[in-house]
Formats: structure tokens, C-alpha cells, sequence
């Protein structure tokens, strides 16, 4: 553009539509493909957010999920998992009556009975020698008579008085009829021998050496 008077000669710079001029950053347009993300405001009440690393735990993380079952950080079994087995049991000779006790004390504990104990105070006048733990009432014959029928059913009232479970022992085993009461009330029949290993002699005794307490 020029001035007619003075001559002056003034150039303005026009630009075609859609060119951009030197001093004007060129930007690449973006495809709807390619187009970038803006980030989304996290809420400040989901724990994950206020926590960087509940994200992504790391391995041994105890909040991380354990494909084989257990958790490393607390050490647990998973559900269903097999009882540790029990040791097997040490017998002792039985040589006296005091032996039979001993032992028959020492088979309640392998068994699982806790604090087994011959009960203070006056002794009942009966041969046989009574045993007791928590949940536990037994009695040990160390004759060498069968027990009979009239032992196991006082074993027996006297666990239903002390709401326990009853158990009984004998050297020399016991009568016909004492078994088939006690196979009707439940109770566990063992006989020991010499050597100190007592044998299950019904169906509750199996069961309670195969539980355990």
C-alpha cells in the first residue's frame, strides 16, 4: 500500500485462509483415533486413590490374592486341610495297679484330654480308680476280674452328672453283657495288657482313638 503524496510505500502481510504465519506455532492436527486422554479427578473416598500402592500390591503383599491357597503373611492352612496326626504313643509296662493308672492317664493325654488328674478327697470303695480332666470322666480297673455291668453304668451316671464324656479301662477286659450296655449308652471300652498299650474294645473307643478329644 503506497501514499500518493509522499510516495511512502507501506507492506501489509496477508495470509491465505488456513495459513499459519511465521510467528504463530504450527500444531499438528489430531485424529479422533489418536486423540490423548485427559485425566479423570479421583475421588478422595476410594481408599485406592489415597493409596498409591493398594493399586498394584506387590508379590507377598498380604492384600495381594496367593494362587497356591495360603496367605504368607499369616502362615493358615487353607480350609479343608488334613489334622496334624498325632505321635504314636509311648506305652509303659504295667507291673502294679499304680502302673495301670499311670498309663491309662498317659493314653487320656495322647488322646487330646488336658490336665488329667486322680480327683482329691476320699476314695470311692470300689476297685476302680477314677480319672478326670475337663469333659472327661474315666475310670480304670486294675483287677484282675472282668468289669461288669454294674461299672460301666456307674461310669456312665457318673459323666452324665458331670456332663462329660465317660471312658473305661480294664486289665482283664469285660463281661458280655457290660460291653453290650456299654455299646448302647456309648460309652468307650478299652483293655490294656501287660506292655501298657491299650486297644479299643467297641465302636465308641475306635471312634474317640480316631478323633481324639
Amino acid at each position: 500500500m503506497g501514499c500518493g503524496s509522499c510516495g511512502t510505500v507501506v507492506r501489509i502481510p496477508v495470509h491465505a485462509p488456513g495459513e499459519v504465519g511465521a510467528g504463530t506455532p504450527r500444531t499438528a492436527p489430531r485424529s479422533a483415533g489418536t486423540q490423548a486422554e485427559e485425566p479423570q479427578p479421583q475421588d478422595p473416598q476410594d481408599p485406592q486413590a489415597q493409596d498409591p500402592q493398594a493399586q498394584d500390591p506387590r508379590p507377598g503383599d498380604p492384600r495381594r490374592p496367593d494362587p497356591s491357597g495360603t496367605n504368607p503373611a499369616h502362615g493358615a492352612p487353607p480350609p479343608g486341610a488334613p489334622p496334624v496326626p498325632r505321635p504314636a504313643f509311648r506305652p509303659v509296662t504295667i507291673r502294679t495297679a499304680r502302673d495301670a493308672v499311670a498309663t491309662a492317664a498317659l493314653y487320656l493325654r495322647w488322646l487330646g484330654f488336658q490336665d488329667v488328674r486322680q480327683p482329691d478327697g476320699r476314695p470311692i470303695p470300689s476297685a476302680a480308680v477314677d480319672l478326670r480332666a475337663p469333659g472327661l470322666v474315666a475310670q480304670v480297673d486294675p483287677t484282675t476280674a472282668p468289669a461288669g455291668l454294674r461299672a460301666v453304668e456307674c461310669v456312665w451316671l457318673n459323666g452324665l452328672t458331670a456332663s462329660a464324656t465317660s471312658v473305661y479301662f480294664a486289665l482283664a477286659g469285660y463281661t458280655e453283657d457290660a460291653r453290650t450296655r456299654a455299646d448302647e449308652l456309648g460309652i468307650p471300652l478299652f483293655v490294656m495288657d501287660l506292655t501298657g498299650m491299650p486297644q479299643p474294645v467297641n465302636d465308641p473307643a475306635d471312634q474317640l482313638m480316631g478323633a481324639g478329644a
